[in-house]
């Protein structure tokens, strides 16, 4: 059964039914905007944006506040939603979209002015003496923003947030998935005060999203599928705009032979099971050298089997949100078994739960010819995998196509930091799981084919500003020009002597 399908409309339109994956119920239905409706959001946001970037950060800042406000406010209507909406349960659904979007909307109410406030620059060279440049943080204007179903609320707002406050104006496509909790959360901003037209969601398919990068927005902000963030990739190039492409992930997990095992294992169920196994960088390889290879596996079977799962929210283990991304899970499981893999835990679809559900899984004699361990699987799934010793780790968690994220366990924090700079990846964490997304200071995106680009803290929200040199000329008299003469080039000479050709002076300049 399709948790998302087109069905038949009077009106000739592309008609929507999305269902629960806790239920199987329905939630709701939705039309695809039209690519004239989309122009049209594009447009009235335009206007919108012009106001609203004459507004001092002060004045922008007291809008987000008010937004914290609401999410505070209507946070039982955001959990229930999000539950019914994703199958998460209730507590990832506090934690992942109502305490982080306010941790992060705060930030940016609190640290955009700093972040973005123009700064002065000593040019180099001789040009010190004669000139004065200043870097402005300009607003690109309207910004597309396309977001998945893993975190619809709080991989919207987190975006939203910056983009707001560096001036500009935004038109949303969320996944069509989760589209209504994209409508709460238009609902909770209008709410707070953000203008008319400033911020709007539009509803549909890909055909939208290729809609709206094609209506000429500014820049486009995507996270997603790494199939689908090539298709984006690709449409911004063809309209020269820029963007950020925050796409999968294939995190490892190393467990050095000095690691708090019970804290290790912990971390891996952490890591893998966490929103059921459904966000970037979770973990989805864990590499254990063999000298404490079977009292950790003993640690992580023992845990695992503790975890509850259940239709009612309050459980450990929420569903899984798509019936598509349940197919890859039992593609990749089958893989894995056919080639030898061995299933400790769980590892097939559970049918007694009304619902989507994948039970939490422990699999072991796993290795890298397995599509567990070379694809993103995005599943409720811990595969462990034996080596030699730590350089075999790195060296394993390093052979992938995705490099997002990773973590090391150690006793040895330096040593964690150590193998942490090894690690071909956007971020690391050492002695937990991947929280970078989470912490709003640091900048977050991955390599290789885990994205393009970085989100957060000052470099994510300077990502939605043009860079404008500011360059004044400070002398009291021209520096040169027309007519050329023997002697202007001769004294140009004997400035690149003077300067370049003394190291000290070379130096001093430069």
């Amino acid at each position: 059964m399709a948790l998302f399908e087109q069905v038949p409309s009077d009106t000739g339109r592309r008609h929507y039914a999305v269902k629960s994956p806790v239920t199987l119920e329905s939630i709701g239905e939705f039309d695809a905007a039209t690519p004239e409706e989309v122009r049209a959001a594009v447009d009235r946001a335009r206007k919108a944006q012009r106001d609203w970037a004459a507004r001092s950060f002060d004045e922008r800042a007291e809008v987000l506040w008010r937004l914290v406000d609401r999410f505070v406010a209507r946070q039982d209507e955001i959990i229930d939603l999000v539950v019914k909406e994703t199958g998460k349960t209730r507590n990832e659904a506090v934690s992942m979209e109502v305490m982080a979007p306010c941790m992060q909307i705060s930030h940016y109410a609190k640290r955009a002015k700093k972040y973005l406030k123009s700064q002065r620059r000593r040019p180099a060279g001789v040009m010190r003496f004669s000139k004065k440049v200043t870097l402005v943080y300009q607003p690109l204007g309207v910004v597309g923003l396309i977001t998945p179903w893993n975190g619809p609320v709080a991989l919207a707002a987190n975006p939203l947030a910056q983009a707001l406050m560096a001036g500009n104006a935004v038109v949303h496509k969320p996944s069509e998935v989760t589209p209504f909790s994209a409508v709460l959360l238009e609902d909770l901003a209008r709410e707070a005060g953000v203008p008319e037209g400033l911020y709007q969601v539009i509803q549909g398919d890909g055909e939208t999203g290729a809609a709206l990068i094609d209506a000429g927005v500014d820049k486009v902000s995507f996270t997603g599928s790494v199939a689908t963030g090539r298709k984006v990739g690709e449409a911004c190039g063809r309209n020269l705009i820029p963007v950020t492409l925050e796409l999968g992930g294939k995190d490892a997990m190393i467990v050095c032979q000095d690691a708090d095992l019970d804290r290790a294992a912990d971390g891996a169920l952490r890591g893998s099971f966490f929103n059921t196994g459904h966000y970037c960088c979770g973990t989805e390889r864990v590499y254990v050298p063999e000298a404490i290879y079977e009292p950790f596996v003993e640690r992580v079977v023992a845990q695992a089997r503790t975890l509850k799962q259940s239709p009612t929210g309050d459980s450990d283990v929420g569903a899984v949100f798509w019936d598509k991304q349940m197919d890859i899970i039992e593609a990749h499981m089958a893989d894995a078994k056919e080639k030898g893999a061995r299933v400790l835990l769980g590892g097939e679809r559970d049918r007694s739960l009304p619902g989507f559900y994948f039970p939490p899984t422990v699999v072991v004699d796993v290795d890298h010819e397995m599509d567990l361990m070379r694809r993103e699987t995005f599943g409720p799934i811990v595969a462990i995998q034996k080596v030699r010793d730590e350089e075999e780790a790195l060296e394993l968690a390093n052979d992938s196509d995705y490099g997002l994220s990773g973590n090391v366990w150690t006793s040895d924090l330096e040593k964690g930091e150590r193998i942490g700079e090894r690690m071909v990846t956007g971020s690391v964490s050492v002695n937990d799981i991947s929280v970078t997304y989470g912490v709003p200071e640091a900048p977050f995106g991955g390599v290789k084919e885990s994205g393009v680009g970085q989100v957060n803290g000052e470099i994510g929200i300077r990502g939605y500003c043009h860079v404008h040199p500011i360059i004044v000329d400070t002398s009291k008299k021209a520096q040169g020009g027309y007519p050329y003469t023997e002697e202007s080039a001769a004294g140009l000479q004997k400035v690149v002597r003077t300067v370049f050709g003394n190291r000290f002076l070379r130096r001093l300049f430069v």
